[in-house]
């Protein structure tokens, strides 16, 4: 009797720890986000436990060439738990008008793999309300294209980055290691990478 009323204990605690690792009620990342060229899907259901580094991007700006070294950022340590998200905008005036042809120069350029979404308002009373909950979570908004938002395997923002930090920048290199060395309940075990969600379109080839 006692075997078996510590084995319930025990899958009551594992149930329980399940329950709590997939709650995404107060997680910043709760918010539901349409993909390049594919369906939505809940940013915390996807990604939670993973470090994710959050940038607004643009297609015809001068720091477009990051995208080069976010794509290598991202393949050096996807297996680790690690995700760039991608959120094309317009706010500066450098982005295509239509999708279709961002995730065609992000292709045929760059060879993008990373999670791309759908054009986004980052700025404003209009903003995508990831970003107004990413703005203030850190008192920063994107002053330019290229802004960076760190945010770590619990769920909350580190810090953030403005354009001149560069994919290789020591400093946030040495912040992406720091999250990726830390184990929090939940997380995605090492070798692990992100996968799309269901109806998710792939970048078209170039």
């Amino acid at each position: 009797m006692k075997q078996w009323t510590a084995v319930i204990v025990m899958l009551t605690s594992f149930v329980g720890a399940q329950a709590h690792a997939l709650d995404c009620s107060q997680s910043l990342l709760n918010h539901d986000e349409k993909r390049l060229l594919g369906g939505s899907e809940n940013l915390c259901q996807s990604y939670a436990g993973n470090v994710i580094l959050v940038v607004n991007t643009a297609s015809h700006c001068g720091y477009t060439p990051q995208y080069e070294g976010l794509e290598k950022l991202y393949r050096n340590n996807r297996g680790k738990g690690f995700v760039i998200l991608g959120f094309p905008s317009n706010e500066f005036l450098q982005e295509w008008d239509e999708e279709q042809d961002i995730a065609k120069f992000c292709s045929a350029n760059y060879g993008v793999s990373f999670p791309m979404y759908g054009k986004t308002k980052v700025l404003g009373n209009d903003a995508d309300p990831f970003y107004k909950d990413l703005r203030a979570a850190t008192g920063e908004r994107p002053t330019w294209n290229f802004n960076k938002y760190l945010i770590g395997r619990d769920g909350h923002v580190i810090a953030h980055y403005g354009a001149d930090v560069k994919p290789d920048s020591p400093l946030l290199l040495d912040a992406i290691n720091a999250e990726l060395a830390k184990t929090v309940e939940g997380a995605p075990p090492a070798g692990s990478a992100a996968s799309p969600p269901p109806g998710t379109a792939p970048l078209p080839n170039p």
